[in-house]
């Protein structure tokens, strides 16, 4: 029998800094800009220094569950650097940084983890979508946003970003695949933190990367190293551009390590490796580029020091904000959910009203 291949790929990997810091090739333009990279530094550190501080808002009962991003800062400020303000977001719920790139504030952000519908009606950032915490139901919804942008005819790109875990639900190929089908100008990020939950990579699929997932929809697919700042924007800058002039979807996983549990109802004790955490540790995106940053005399213990006490005021600013914010209704389940309420479900809010005044009068 005669056989001949129809068709063939390759997933291409993208770094410019190793875990040392160093070069590995030639850097695009930006990364020679120092000042671009401090502050990108700098986003990268206020996001963990946020993230630890919701952390013990949960802790302490001010706050509902929360899914940190430690270890992952640079996949979420890469990319978000890479978005316009015409761009739209369509966030999961690890998608921090990202949301703070593109104009959330940090009070919002509270708001939503604390239970407060008022958290997504974001003040700058209109038109990006609310956080999505069921599995991979913004991957479909970043394709409807990019058709009807695309029926417009804007030049505006649509950015959503999943966990490796959830590239193994159906939402998310029927979402590339009509990405694919209508050439629709998405970028699909996959954040490969090894851990889809307690799940680990190695189980969970058999593809050799996520990457390749996106030739199946006929559309591009890209590898990066999810600690390298400097890799993540660049391939972001590329597949943004891409997006906003026709070129059609691009997908990126970028590999990296969650160094956090899943969420604050998570243990990961019981189940990572805590010596391969160790050797994570190692190779984690802020001391990367901290690195960099220190062989090219652009940064110093005293700028280290600095930074932290500004960014400790700023979050401790948005924590009062959200502490001081007046106490939602349960009335905001009904009132965020329709434009106009339907009648049969007008006694159900005015009984939710009834029960949370009673509730208040028994304390």
């Amino acid at each position: 029998m005669t056989t001949t291949t129809v068709a063939s790929f390759e997933i291409k990997y993208h770094q410019y800094l190793d875990a040392q810091g160093k070069p590995t090739q030639k850097l695009p333009a930006f990364a020679k800009d120092m000042d671009t990279m401090r502050k990108l530094y700098r986003e990268m550190a206020l996001l963990r220094a946020f993230d630890a501080k919701a952390y013990a808002l949960q802790r302490t009962g001010k706050m509902g569950t929360y899914p940190a991003s430690l270890g992952q800062e640079a996949i979420g400020i890469g990319y978000g650097d890479a978005m316009t303000a015409d761009d739209v977001l369509i966030p999961y719920y690890r998608s921090t940084g990202a949301m703070l790139k593109h104009g959330v504030t940090m009070k919002e952000i509270l708001l939503y983890w604390g239970g407060d519908e008022e958290g997504s009606n974001y003040s700058v950032a209109k038109e990006d979508f609310p956080i999505c915490v069921p599995i991979a139901n913004q991957i479909v919804h970043a394709s409807g946003v990019a058709k009807a942008i695309q029926m417009r005819g804007q030049k505006r790109a649509v950015a959503t970003e999943i966990g490796e875990g959830g590239t193994s639900e159906g939402d998310f190929y029927e979402g590339i695949n009509v990405a694919g089908i209508w050439n629709l100008g998405v970028v699909f990020m996959i954040n490969n933190n090894q851990w889809a939950i307690s799940v680990p990579t190695e189980i969970q699929t058999a593809c050799e990367t996520y990457a390749q997932k996106a030739i199946a929809a006929g559309i591009e697919g890209v590898q990066v190293d999810g600690n390298d700042i400097i890799a993540v924007k660049q391939v972001a800058d590329y597949a943004f551009e891409k997006a906003r002039n026709g070129g059609g979807p691009t997908l990126i996983e970028a590999i990296t390590y969650r160094l956090c549990d899943h969420t604050t109802a998570d243990d990961a004790s019981r189940y990572d490796d805590p010596k391969v955490k160790e050797e994570a540790w190692k190779n984690e995106p802020m001391v990367r580029l901290r690195k960099y940053l220190e062989a090219n005399k652009a940064w110093s213990d005293k700028d280290e020091d600095a930074m932290k006490a500004e960014i400790a005021k700023e979050v401790d600013a948005a924590v009062k904000e959200y502490e001081e914010a007046p106490k939602p209704g349960p009335e905001l389940m009904f009132d965020h959910l329709y434009a106009e309420l339907p009648e049969n479900t007008k006694p159900q809010r005015e009984a939710a009203i009834k029960l949370a005044e009673k509730a208040r009068g028994a304390k």
